[in-house]
């Protein structure tokens, strides 16, 4: 059973992928303590915590503050996804089981009808996750989407910008529609075209620098 340091962690991790504490938020102690009832010596170890693994940054003299997307770590990742899932297109093309077709079915069902809810973003994010972890199990390497998971804050955020309009959640549908019928299609050239496209898309995006510089490093 978690303790409660744990809890805490994944509960501030949670606020700061969601944005709702957004990057350069001051985390003090002083309010820490106040809010989660706990003393200073617990806090500053919760704080260390998530500096270790870059949600925060701790300055001296100045505190802590939520850490600035960096579009350098984003890019890496973006490198990473894009080579691994390539090699996945090589493993599964024309070889997803029935089973595995229909898993990954009801997720773009699931997808499409969250599109038009309210606060569509934080029910879409999870199922873009889950049908690109659906894959990487399928093709036993599900460890490597656990890996990548642990060096995530600055990419989730990254995404999370980058899906707040709707016509961006259709394109990610369709586009993840189009890969499952390649996939069984057995479009293997095809299927690393878009994903090239589908990962690295808005990666240069100028617009997206202009639009939120005050969340970057």
């Amino acid at each position: 059973m978690p303790n409660q340091k744990q809890i805490i962690i994944k509960q501030l991790k949670s606020e700061i992928l969601s944005l709702e504490l957004k990057p350069g938020t001051i985390l003090s102690e002083a309010t820490l303590t106040e809010r989660f009832k706990l003393s200073r010596t617990p806090i500053r170890e919760i704080l260390k915590q998530l500096s270790l693994e870059g949600y925060i940054n701790i300055y001296p003299q100045r505190g802590s503050l939520v850490s600035y997307i960096d579009l350098e770590s984003v890019e890496q990742i973006i490198y990473l996804r894009n080579t691994l899932e390539k090699q996945i297109a090589t493993d599964l093309c024309g070889q997803i089981p029935l089973k595995g077709q229909h898993a990954l079915k009801q997720i773009l069902v699931e997808q499409k009808k969250c599109i038009l809810q309210e606060d569509a973003l934080n029910y879409f994010m999870p199922l873009d996750d889950a049908f690109h972890k659906t894959l990487f199990t399928l093709a036993g390497h599900s460890f490597l989407w656990d890996i990548i998971q642990q060096f995530n804050v600055h990419y989730m955020r990254y995404r999370k910008l980058h899906m707040l309009k709707q016509a961006k959640l259709l394109e990610i549908y369709d586009e993840h529609e189009a890969l499952l019928n390649l996939f069984i299609q057995n479009e293997e050239i095809k299927i690393k075209e878009l994903l090239d496209h589908h990962i690295r898309s808005d990666v240069d995006s100028t617009n997206f620098s202009e639009q939120f510089l005050g969340f970057l490093k």
